[in-house]
């Protein structure tokens, strides 16, 4: 029997379902898309007027977000409170964005290993700092490249936005992992970093202390995540030894999607929010999603997203492009070395005032 045009996928955390196209032959040239720059000058970018010779972290907008509500709550804290047409239940959170030294206008993937060690250790410590205040929710953690992924500007920068809510995405796999756990006895997360390696045919780069896979229900083509072997819940309290295997593994894999003419792609962290302790069953991780075609009408329409790549294959294009044949196996002796807080990673070096703690020094 002949296959049919979609496989459909169903994500083991959230439950959600991918729809796979797996009768079309793959096509490089129809996901060569390259990231359109503003082309900044230094000498009139905001960020590089805004910094020094070192990464540093610039408030772009206080009190963010305006709490509307329902139509319905605007309306009623409008009339009682404020001018109707404004229906503002209060303002929370913030914008901020980390920036790397003036006149870097790279990607993230040809930066230096050590602003990208610093970028990452900003973004644990803001961590870090917020769930401290617990003044809301969730800190969101982005980095966006080119202007078709919505960056705003070329210098190289991670933004971060504090949340007075648990967004949705976040939240299905928060419940999602918690049922895992519950019915499997283990977190979801760490079967992969398991498994992934193991079976290979979607593992993209490994070592000690962190696994690179495209998930088997991939909403996008050429999705990649990097989740780190130790088990933790909460991005903020990573060792400098793990943020270090973190920013060297995102370089890489970034660096290997070069093959599609350097696409504009978002970066996107999964951790655990503020004031809820998940620490048994979630696991935080980095999220690539490379922005390669527009949504068609059954996604809109359905919530169904519509994958014209399967992962497998996108997998194997970009191995084939990096001249890998298969990804090196790490052995069990030093995966349980790492798990006990031994990664065998060069820590790179914290500025004074840069980092602020130096983070753990073992992982749970």
């Amino acid at each position: 029997m002949a296959r049919g045009l979609f496989e459909l996928r169903r994500d083991e955390v959230t439950g959600w379902w991918v729809a796979v196209v797996v009768d079309r032959a793959f096509d490089r040239d129809r996901f060569r898309k390259p990231a359109i720059r503003l082309n900044q000058d230094p000498a009139h970018c905001p960020n590089c007027q805004a910094t020094g010779d070192s990464t540093s972290v610039r408030v772009l907008k206080p009190n963010a977000f305006v709490v509307a509500g329902t139509e319905r709550e605007a309306r009623e804290a409008g009339q009682a409170e404020r001018e109707p047409s404004l229906g503002m239940l209060g303002e929370a959170g913030s914008w901020q964005t980390i920036m790397a030294p003036a006149g870097h206008h790279e990607s993230f993937a040809e930066t230096t290993p050590q602003i990208a060690f610093e970028l990452l250790g900003h973004a644990r410590d803001a961590l870090a700092a917020a769930r401290a205040t617990a003044q809301t929710d969730y800190l969101a953690v982005v980095h966006n490249y080119g202007r078709q992924a919505g960056a705003l500007t070329d210098h190289l920068c991670l933004d971060f936005y504090d949340l007075p809510h648990i967004p949705h995405r976040i939240g299905e796999e928060l419940g999602g992992a918690a049922r895992y756990v519950i019915r499997e006895g283990g977190c979801p997360f760490c079967r992969m970093v398991r498994e992934e390696p193991a079976d290979g045919s979607r593992l993209v780069y490994q070592d000690a202390a962190s696994v690179c896979f495209a998930p088997y229900a991939s909403r996008s083509p050429f999705e990649l995540w990097v989740v780190p072997r130790h088990h933790a819940a909460d991005f903020g309290t990573a060792t400098n030894a793990q943020l270090a295997s973190a920013a060297e593994t995102l370089q890489r894999v970034l660096g290997m999607l070069a093959v599609l003419d350097g696409p504009p792609l978002n970066l996107v962290l999964h951790t655990a929010p503020l004031r809820d302790r998940v620490d048994e069953t979630y696991h935080w991780h980095w999220e690539i999603h490379p922005r390669l075609r527009e949504i068609a009408g059954l996604e809109l329409g359905t919530g169904l997203p519509l994958n014209p790549v399967s992962p497998e294959e996108a997998v194997a294009e970009l191995l084939e492009a990096a001249g890998i044949s298969r990804v090196p196996v790490f052995g069990d002796r030093e995966a349980a070395s790492h798990a006990a807080g031994e990664a065998r990673h060069t820590v790179l070096e914290a500025p004074t005032g840069a980092l602020g703690s130096p983070g753990p020094e073992s992982s749970k």
